[in-house]
């Protein structure tokens, strides 16, 4: 008797599809589909994509990168974070560079000098945001660069032997296990030293050495492989290229009972989904599709005689990344598998050289032009980059371009090689994303998450408005978490900008910082008046570094590029001596100038002023404001309420350059000559949850104490703020003089923008010049729109030599 096969037709994938039928003398279990909805209401999907300049870098280049920030439901842009984080980790997965970048409206960019001590080698470059922290960290964005160390003879790349480093063979049981007695598919990865995918031939054998399938790997090292698990049988992988010893893979265990789903193309227009059960299972089970959110599949299947099966349109797939998995009626899942529906053609893009040839020192006109797949034209924003093509550059793969890590590498674990060829229209292409959702498939949440009916609490907020920094309050003698202390954090400068907060009980505090850029030095203390017991310690706002991975082979240069490495090394020289001063980022400027408090009642500017040689005889000669006690050995002010013309009975919160000080005896001894300004707030000031008796700020000359040191029992620490910005320096060769300067022009990065733009009309243009590098050049443009259209595109233009430049 056949198993029972039924038909999903294009219109029932719409809202109806949504419902779980059920018959009406079943047991209701529970309805994983508003399960799942209900889970996304409060879960916000975000990713990250960085462009970066090159894939290949020098020991002291610039890196130059930026950042697309969308929502991952249709990869339109989400200005929900302000800040990313950046991050440059070496093989064993350590970072060896960070930074903090500010996104505005849904993007950012920014650089990182590599170091010219950086070992030469593959370095990972990922990136997410504070959200972002809450799901596992192999949603970040990742990507791989390589560095190489010319001031290193050869380029060493550190004491890993390549010998050490053996292909690695990986067994993946479609649907996520075997299951004794029931057919199944099993997807195969094996990949080299280096982690590319190696092809090769191999055979599954049993616990008798007995041969019971063979398969081969093709594109990208994947593969697929079907038998039959018997009770009790023990299986092995095995792979033996020639050049290598033998590879084994001990595959997982056949289960007595369980559930084998499996996914196959029914013809051109239809797939065909498959669910088999072992003996004595239930004689239901329901089937759930989504992607990216989106509910796309939602039924109930009979089984009968432990089998049946599901026809689905293709047309009426959603694209990208889909999940399909399987439960019992209890709403325990069994099974899922992951399938690539190929998105359609997104945002087209080009970029054209006025001419395809230029001299040495010439200014290029670079036409881009933005469209949708039917030709309509787009306003996008774009970043753009030219670069020398050299044979070293050909040496390395190209990253993943902005669609296909967007459609595909952010909905897998691990970084995918060659990402861009699943988004071919080609047999080939299709059968390798198949193999690849095999293998590489994951998703992002757990269903015990998600059939509680809403997610866990987040400990990772957005940052919404500035970054956030987080502390944590401990009592001194005992370390233990110390709950409801009043906390304060200042960064010393002429622009007053204090935060507070109140621990909670596991002692956290949390402070957002606005317009907090570049190096600086935190001053967290607590009220010591209240009480001096305790200390502070500083959280990193950084993700922990991922567990080592398996070790990446050593980069292997051979004699063949020592005139390219030769002339590249001249380049970066050249650029740090002529160009360096340039490229040094510029300071911020804050655009709030005023205070947090604003502007106070009384401002004084001491300068305007007789200068008196103590503060007390400031104070009490020029600030009328602010009433001078002295009991005993200590200081007191009292500020005079303007609203009910009365004193205040508590001292004010007192600021130097805003950070707070709780001993006015300090004040006191301050020199005068060394202050500029002194503003007071006349009047209770309510800021987060405090309450202070009026303000009394002071602010120095160089906004940097003046020599005041913060109480021992205070937390002093450097800290970089948000990374200040980079220009890139194009050279322009506007006369004559110019064209014919001595100074070297050897940009192997002849241009970088990260901010460039086509109009309504869907053009725009760019101008830069050449230098005195004569070659190939690629030219790398990516982008997206504001509903989400993403595109790359890549052309060339060739510089020729012209002997324009005098070169010393």
């Amino acid at each position: 008797m056949m198993q029972p096969r039924y038909f999903l037709p294009a219109g029932l994938l719409g809202a109806a599809a949504l419902l779980l039928a059920r018959p009406a003398a079943a047991q209701q279990p529970a309805d994983f589909g508003a399960a799942l909805a209900r889970y996304h209401q409060h879960d916000l999907y975000e990713k990250l994509y960085l462009h970066l300049d090159r894939p290949l870098y020098l020991s002291g280049e610039l890196l130059w990168f930026k950042i697309y920030a969308v929502e991952g439901t249709r990869n339109r842009p989400l200005p929900l974070s302000q800040v990313a984080y950046v991050e440059v980790l070496d093989a064993s997965q350590r970072p060896v560079l960070q930074t903090k970048v500010a996104l505005r409206e849904a993007a950012g960019h920014g650089s990182l000098q590599l170091p010219a001590t950086l070992a030469s080698g593959r370095y990972t470059v990922r990136a997410y945001t504070r959200w972002m922290r809450n799901f596992d960290a192999d949603y970040f964005f990742r990507t791989s660069i390589t560095v190489v160390n010319t001031f290193v003879p050869g380029g060493a790349a550190g004491a890993d032997s390549a010998a050490r480093r053996q292909p690695d063979l990986q067994v993946f049981p479609e649907g996520g296990q075997l299951v004794e007695g029931l057919p199944t598919r099993l997807g195969v990865k094996f990949t080299g030293p280096d982690g590319r995918g190696l092809a090769g031939d191999g055979v599954i054998i049993n616990e008798r050495s007995q041969p019971v399938a063979r398969f081969r790997t093709g594109p990208f090292g994947m593969g697929r492989v079907e038998f039959t698990p018997h009770s009790g049988g023990r299986y092995l992988a095995i792979m033996g290229p020639p050049e290598w010893p033998r590879i084994t893979c001990v595959l997982p265990a056949a289960q007595a009972q369980g559930y084998v789903l499996r996914l196959d193309a029914a013809s051109p227009q239809q797939l065909c989904l498959t669910v088999a059960a072992s003996p004595g299972a239930a004689p239901d089970v329901y089937v759930l599709g989504h992607a990216r959110q989106q509910i796309f599949l939602a039924r109930l299947l009979p089984l009968q005689n432990g089998r049946t099966e599901l026809l689905l349109d293709r047309a009426s797939l959603p694209p990208g990344v889909l999940h399909f998995t399987a439960f019992t009626a209890g709403g325990q899942p069994v099974a899922e598998r992951l399938f690539f529906q190929r998105p359609p053609a997104g945002l087209q893009l080009a970029a054209t050289p006025e001419q395809p040839r230029y001299g040495e020192r010439t200014d290029v006109a670079l036409n881009l032009t933005a469209a949708d797949a039917a030709g309509r034209p787009r306003p996008a924003s774009l970043s753009v980059a030219v670069y020398r093509l050299d044979t070293l550059m050909a040496s390395v793969p190209a990253p993943a371009d902005i669609s296909a890590a967007l459609w595909l590498g952010s909905e897998l674990r691990g970084e995918v090689e060659n990402a861009g060829y699943y988004l071919q229209a080609t047999a080939a292409a299709e059968e390798a994303a198949d193999n690849l959702m095999l293998t590489q498939g994951w998703r992002r949440f757990r269903w015990a998450e998600v059939l509680a009916g809403s997610p866990p609490p987040r400990p990772y907020a957005p940052e919404l408005h500035g970054h956030l920094v987080q502390a944590r309050v401990l009592h001194s003698g005992t370390g233990a978490p110390a709950a409801g202390v009043a906390a304060f954090l200042a960064a010393p400068s002429r622009y007053p900008r204090l935060y507070n907060a109140l621990s909670q009980p596991d002692g956290h505090v949390q402070f957002e910082l606005k317009e907090f850029q570049g190096p600086n030095r935190l001053v967290l203390q607590t009220d010591p008046r209240r009480d001096s017991t305790y200390r502070f310690e500083l959280l990193s706002p950084f993700a922990p570094p991922p567990a080592p991975a398996r070790p990446a082979a050593p980069l292997v240069l051979t004699e063949a590029y020592r005139a390219i490495l030769s002339q590249r090394h001249l380049q970066v020289q050249t650029q740090s001596a002529y160009f360096r001063a340039l490229l040094e980022p510029r300071p911020f400027r804050p655009a709030d100038s005023l205070a947090f408090f604003g502007v106070g009642g009384e401002r004084f500017r001491l300068d305007d002023y007789t200068r008196f040689k103590t503060m007390e005889d400031v104070m009490r000669e020029y600030v009328p404001g602010v009433l001078v006690r002295r009991r005993g050995n200590g200081y007191h002010f009292r500020v005079l309420d303007d609203i009910t013309r009365s004193t205040f009975q508590a001292d004010p919160l007192v600021l130097l350059d805003g950070v707070p000080i709780f001993d006015l005896n300090a004040v006191m001894r301050l020199d005068p000559l060394l202050v500029q300004r002194l503003e007071v707030v006349k009047g209770l000031y309510l800021q987060g949850p405090l309450l202070y008796s009026g303000i009394v700020s002071y602010s120095t000359y160089r906004g940097n104490l003046a020599g005041y040191t913060p109480a021992a029992r205070a937390l002093v620490q450097d800290y970089e703020g948000l990374q200040w910005e980079r220009e890139f320096y194009v050279p322009r060769y506007a006369t004559a003089a110019d064209r014919h300067s001595r100074r070297a022009d050897l940009r192997h990065l002849l241009y970088w923008n990260p901010a460039a733009t086509t109009a309504a009309d869907g053009r725009g243009q760019l101008r830069f010049s050449t230098g005195d590098e004569p070659g190939r050049y690629l030219v790398v443009v990516q982008g997206l729109t504001a509903d989400g259209l993403s595109g790359s595109s890549t052309s060339y233009l060739e510089v020729q030599p012209t002997g324009l430049s005098q070169r010393p």
